[in-house]
């Protein structure tokens, strides 16, 4: 029997629903401090005083550190552009300028409130379009100081605010447009969207012996193991990062945040330990958000309604500092076109230093905006067209064999038509209109993304009473990829019960390097690492069996928790037999695995600034909603959601609804609820979750899920990335049906109830809304 495609319950699942769980912000420690950080109040300014005299002297105060007393070193994981401690200047609200530790979290705060800081306020550079003219103030003076942290080798195109661009500007452009019967050009803006998971971010530090170690709830420990390692310019071998249950990221941690403070200030502290906690207010505005951009495109069409070409512009705000942004322009290239045919097509993805908290990595990333712009565009084109929505798409679809604007091709993009197929099955698009009713509509949108191909490690034990422990610096980051993906795979490949497969927390001390929960990546990549080194352990446990039941290795199998000859289940051992004999006689029993998907073939001259040049593994998404707007409120209620998604082969079926409906639900938020708007002065103006508007499970249908299976021959048992993609599309179907509801587009990201009446009463009065 196996128990891939089954439903398995996960393993960590008792101990969270039990609270039973250590998450990193339950961790403490004998003898522990605590500590609190001052924050810039303001986003842009020039540091005129700052005394720290007043908590040095207050009782139970053990350290005070600023820009003074931590190492002159720059850190970042694209660029090396951000110091530990703002120094002269700030740059954006909630920037660190000095940290305390104290005997308690309460006078740690005191001690931070005492501290004297006067700040000479300067413009704030906030607005994407104004930051990029020639006479806009420049958030970093000195930009062309910083380096690469891959080396000087490793630069790409960056200049004053631009903080990176990638263009490509293939032949062909300029004579479609100048051939085109028509053209057709949008705007779309979204705003920012916060990660809001239940876990604000912690961190607890130790200094002994010349080492940190750093306790932390983190998607990617070896990562702020390197990130610590630059802010307090040491070996990073002189960091140890030991990693605890998460609660969420979403990709906000997946570089460092309070772990580099809590190590400057447990220097200080002769050993004891120092432990700093986010506020809630604390986490939302210094929380590596998903970005707000711009996105402007065009399309040329010929007299039939063809694409012959198009243009693409994003502007996207990278904030104050660049993190792992850098990488992010490049996705622009890959999705302009969306999966439709739209001839030459010229592309410029460009991230803006701002002086606004930096933003990040959020499921899905910048692809969330980019496919609300291209769909909301053929949404657009069709109306103009007096054409079928549906149909439209299905002409310009991708077929097999496609390739891209940079060169890869897409050798099963057919799986397009299946995935269209599918939802057409259970929600046929003429019936759909043909049933429709005021205020109302249906919306379609499609797309294809990457699985993360970042490399991966594990190794598997067998023990004495054969059990299996799977030592990995994988990270379950609440999807279920390590505690029910990876441990199916193994228990599969060992032949025994799920139960019995034991993950390790991660440890970079103990386990080898893994790229962190992100991207899709971590079923396939740590669950073909696990697989290959549990295929080592059944060789070698067929080897020391053999000896025991006097059989050769070559006619023995591993199933149902025993070694046994193939076809005679009677001439069997027990693992732990097996395993017990070998710890005495040859050593125990272990295997090592370590993979890597390699990037497809791509044209390295296609763009500058290419720093994602291709996508590997990918997968196909088909998404079709259904809402109803009330006339009278504005509210938009989504009243179906269908989801066609190419997933390889199901290793969980649990695990792969549960993240097929949480990133529908993270994009209903999207589309309609949370916005994380930024004033004028740069601060942003939700501040809490209060008013920071989250869907609720009323505001979110059941999802209709309809898996296709096309296995990965390089995947486990097929597996294919799955977390991602859901989350791109529920902004563009939603934005498409809303706009089909009410005969009037809505081009901006959330969709507030304001602005369905706007438009509404727009097209009572015979106005003509702006595009």
């Amino acid at each position: 029997m196996t128990v891939i495609g089954e439903r398995v319950p996960r393993t960590d699942g008792r101990a969270k629903a039990s609270g039973e769980a250590v998450y990193g912000i339950d961790h403490a420690e004998p003898g522990m401090v605590w500590g609190a950080l001052l924050r810039s109040p303001v986003s842009s300014g020039r540091i005129t005083r700052l005394d720290t005299s007043p908590a040095t002297a207050m009782p139970g105060v053990h350290a005070v550190v600023t820009a003074a007393d931590a190492p002159d070193a720059y850190a970042g994981w694209v660029l090396r552009d951000q110091r530990l401690f703002a120094g002269d200047r700030v740059r954006y609200e909630g920037q660190p300028v000095a940290a305390v530790a104290a005997d308690t979290l309460e006078l740690a705060r005191a001690a931070v409130a005492a501290i004297v800081l006067e700040i000479e306020p300067l413009p704030a550079v906030v607005d994407l379009d104004a930051a990029l003219a020639p006479d806009a103030p420049l958030v970093h003076p000195d930009w062309a100081s910083y380096v690469p942290a891959g080396g000087p080798a490793a630069d790409y195109p960056r200049h004053g605010n631009l903080a990176a661009e990638s263009v490509s500007d293939p032949p062909g452009v300029d004579e479609a447009f100048a051939r085109a019967h028509r053209i057709v050009a949008d705007e779309y803006r979204v705003q920012r969207q916060y990660q809001a998971y239940i876990e604000p971010k912690s961190a607890v530090a130790s200094y002994r012996d010349g080492r940190y170690t750093i306790h932390t709830a983190h998607q990617f420990p070896y990562n702020v193991r390197d990130r610590v390692a630059q802010f307090l310019d040491v070996r990073t071998s002189a960091v140890r990062v030991v990693g605890h249950t998460i609660g969420g990221g979403f990709g906000a941690k997946l570089d460092a945040a309070l772990e580099p403070y809590a190590a400057v200030l447990a220097r200080s502290l002769r050993g004891r330990a120092v432990k700093l906690v986010n506020t809630r207010t604390e986490d939302l505005i210094t929380c590596p958000s998903r970005e707000g951009a711009v996105t402007r495109i065009r399309s040329a069409l010929d007299a039939d309604g063809t694409i012959i070409g198009r243009e693409l512009e994003v502007i996207a705000d990278n904030g104050a500092y660049s993190g792992e942004m850098p990488w992010l322009a490049s996705i622009a290239l890959h999705c302009a076109r969306g999966v439709y045919r739209a001839g030459p097509t010229r592309v410029a993805a460009r991230l803006v230093y701002t002086n606004t908290t930096p933003t990040g990595a959020f499921r899905g990333v910048n692809g969330t905006y980019l496919y609300h712009a291209v769909e909301r565009h053929m949404d657009h084109i069709a109306a103009e067209l007096g054409a079928d929505r549906m149909e439209y798409r299905r002409r310009h679809l991708f077929d097999d064999g496609e390739e891209l604007l940079n060169g890869q091709v897409l050798h099963d993009a057919g799986i397009l038509r299946e995935a269209f197929d599918a939802v057409e099955a259970v929600a046929p698009w003429k019936e759909l209109q043909a049933a429709r009713r005021p205020h109302r509509g249906v919306g379609i949108a499609a797309a294809w993304w990457l699985t993360n191909p970042m490399p991966g490690t594990a190794v598997v034990k067998i023990q004495d009473d054969g059990t299996a422990t799977v030592v990995t610096a994988a990270t379950d980051n609440g999807s279920g990829a390590v505690s029910m993906g990876v441990t199916q795979i193994v228990a599969d490949r060992l032949g025994i019960p799920p139960s019995d497969v034991f993950v390790t927390l991660p440890d970079t001390d103990v386990a080898g390097f893994d790229a962190g929960s992100q991207g899709s990546r971590t079923t396939r990549i740590v669950g073909k690492a696990s697989m290959i080194a549990a295929d080592e352990v059944v060789e070698k446990l067929k080897e020391v069996a053999a000896g025991i039941l006097e059989a050769s290795a070559a006619d023995l199998e591993v199933a149902d928790g025993t070694v046994r000859v193939a076809g005679a289940p009677g001439t069997s051992v027990p693992i732990a037999m097996v395993a017990a004999t070998a710890t005495n006689t040859v050593g125990p029993i272990q295997g090592t695995g370590s993979f890597v998907t390699p990037f497809p073939d791509f044209n390295p001259g296609c763009a500058t600034g290419l720093m994602l040049p291709s996508f590997p593994t990918p997968t196909y998404h088909v998404h079709l909603a259904e809402v109803e707007v009330d006339p009278v409120t504005g509210t938009v209620r989504v009243l179906r959601y269908v989801v066609a998604q190419e997933v390889g082969r199901v290793i969980s079926p649990d695990g792969t609804y549960g993240q097929v409906m949480g990133g529908v639900t993270q994009g209903v938020g999207y589309a309609l609820h949370e916005s994380l708007r930024v004033g004028g002065d740069g601060r942003y103006v939700e501040r809490t979750l209060e008013s920071y508007r989250l869907p609720l499970a009323g505001d979110v249908p059941r999802v209709e899920f309809l898996p296709l299976e096309h296995p990965d021959p390089d995947g486990p048992y097929g597996a294919k990335g799955v977390g991602e993609g859901p989350v791109l599309l529920p902004a563009a179907a939603i934005a498409n049906a809303v706009s089909d509801a009410i005969g009037r587009p809505l081009d901006d990201i959330p969709i507030t109830p304001e602005d369905v009446l706007a438009a509404l009463q727009a097209a009572g009065d015979g106005e003509e809304l702006p595009r």
